[in-house]
Formats: structure tokens, sequence, C-alpha cells
């Protein structure tokens, strides 16, 4: 099941395992430069009580995947970052929310991680769904987003790829509404219920 926190604490050992693996993908792997706290914990200044994490827990309790979905009416990367990937108005607002930080842990295998990043898109739907979000907005390597527009949902890129320190990236936006499972469905990707119950909790980094 895929378990929903509001804002992440060090404290809870979920959440210190999802920051070690987003160390290991996004700082050891891809050698992004990004923030490391303790020398073991990937966490940047987005992290906090307003964003929204979807973890999957693997069968001893630790870490099997993440993504995290940031308020944009608060900072966030598409705007600090990123406006220059959008050719037009930056999506924003209380209806929009952000994907970023979607970790698939490399020990997880290739299928692995894509039953994973199925689930988590799926608990990431219902989620929105349920908090009145109709537009979430990414910002993805140029082949990646390829990907992300052929899911089956009604998506569209926001601009053409662009290079970023030598990678090409693209900004997308994808509408979500009742509709939506039934799309991704089609595709093989949805699946209702991944969300534990009584999952979403608040918590401070610490």
């Amino acid at each position: 099941m895929i378990l929903i926190r509001h804002g992440c604490s060090l404290a809870d050992s979920l959440a210190a395992s999802m920051f070690r693996d987003r160390k290991r993908q996004f700082v050891d792997q891809l050698g992004w430069d990004v923030p490391v706290v303790a020398g073991q914990y990937e966490i940047d200044q987005y992290d906090g009580s307003d964003a929204h994490y979807l973890i999957a827990a693997d069968a001893d309790g630790g870490h099997a995947g993440s993504m995290r979905l940031l308020p944009t009416i608060h900072p966030h990367l598409l705007a600090d970052h990123f406006a220059g990937l959008c050719d037009g108005e930056i999506p924003c607002g209380p209806h929009v929310m952000e994907i970023t930080r979607l970790c698939l842990p490399s020990r997880l295998g290739r299928d692995g991680r894509r039953a994973v990043r199925n689930r988590l898109i799926s608990a990431m739907v219902d989620h929105a769904l349920q908090s009145r979000v109709s537009v979430l907005t990414g910002v993805v390597t140029a082949v990646f987003r390829e990907t992300v527009l052929a899911m089956g949902w009604r998506a569209a890129p926001l601009g053409p790829a662009r290079n970023h320190q030598g990678s090409s990236i693209g900004a997308f936006r994808v509408d979500i509404d009742p509709d939506t499972p039934a799309l991704l469905a089609a595709t093989g990707i949805y699946a209702p219920d991944t969300i534990a119950a009584a999952a979403a909790t608040t918590a401070e980094l610490a």
C-alpha cells in the first residue's frame, strides 16, 4: 500500500529510508548537485510541512519507492528554477500540485520499479481527486516526458525540451478529472485502492 505523509520527519524510519534512497538515486547514481544532510539524506528546501509524500513500503516496512507533491501556492521547482521551460504562464494555484522526486530504487529491478511506479501514480491520482487537485505539473528528462505523455491520461508539454546542465529536460502538465483512473487503467497503469487507510499524517523534518 501507499502511505501519505504531509511533511516528513527523520524520526520516522520509513521517511528516513526514503531520504537515504533519494540520496543514492539522485546524488550517487545521477550526480545531481543537491543538498545532502548528515552525509546520507537528500533533503532540499522544498522538503517540509507543505510537501505531500507518497511512499510505498516494502514487507519489512522500509522504503520501496516514493514521490513528492508540492502545492504550487508555495515555492516550487518549476516556478523557482525552470520557468524557462514554459512557453506560457506557469500553472499554479490551489488546484495545482507539482510532481517531484520520483524515487524508484535500483535494487527493485526493472519490473519491480515499474510496478511500484504504477502504484505510486495510481495513489497520486486518487490523492489528487480527493484533494480537489485538477492539474499536476512536473519537470523531467525529455525522454521520460515522452513516457509520461503517452501513459493515457490527458497530458501535454508546457514548452519544448531544453538543455540544462548537459541534459535535455522538459516540463509537462497533466489534467486530472474523474475519468483519469479509467484512462490510465486502459493502459495498464492504474489500480484502485492503493492508498493505505488512515495513512495521511503530518510531521516536521528534524
